[in-house]
């Protein structure tokens, strides 16, 4: 469902990620964008998961997914092709609006001190590719 989940406000927090899930913040257990490239991107997790990430509050400069080691290196480029990203892009291109779902990992002053906290509508207002700090292609 793309927009607003019936009886979550902004600003509410959640324990864990589950009970983001089990509320529909944020239907994915572990994946950062959730959405297809035909529907669009519902939701996004910023969680401190990826080095390129910029939290600004209401400006976030977010790394697409993949190509990721488990220790959080980026060790190969993203491709477009990702479901996550080519939701993101669709987003962009038919002004969707993407629930935004902060995590206490993120390295922020936006990010909870616990938990995670959804903190409303924010819209993906560009895209592009770039060398990543880790020296690989990112979106």
């Amino acid at each position: 469902m793309i927009g607003e989940v019936p009886n979550v406000e902004a600003g509410q927090g959640f324990s864990t990620r589950r009970l983001a899930h089990e509320a529909g913040v944020h239907r994915p257990l572990q994946a950062g964008i959730c959405g297809t490239k035909k529907t669009g991107a519902e939701s996004i997790v910023v969680s401190g998961g990826y080095k390129d990430d910029e939290d600004y509050g209401d400006v976030i400069v977010y790394t697409g997914h993949g190509g990721q080691d488990g220790a959080g290196n980026q060790v190969s480029d993203q491709s477009l092709e990702d479901s996550g990203n080519a939701a993101l892009v669709t987003s962009y291109l038919e002004g969707l609006p993407v629930r935004v779902l902060r995590g206490y990992q993120g390295d922020t002053p936006y990010a909870p001190a616990a938990g995670y906290r959804y903190d409303g509508l924010y819209r993906v207002t560009s895209y592009g590719s770039k060398l990543g700090i880790d020296g690989f292609l990112i979106w």
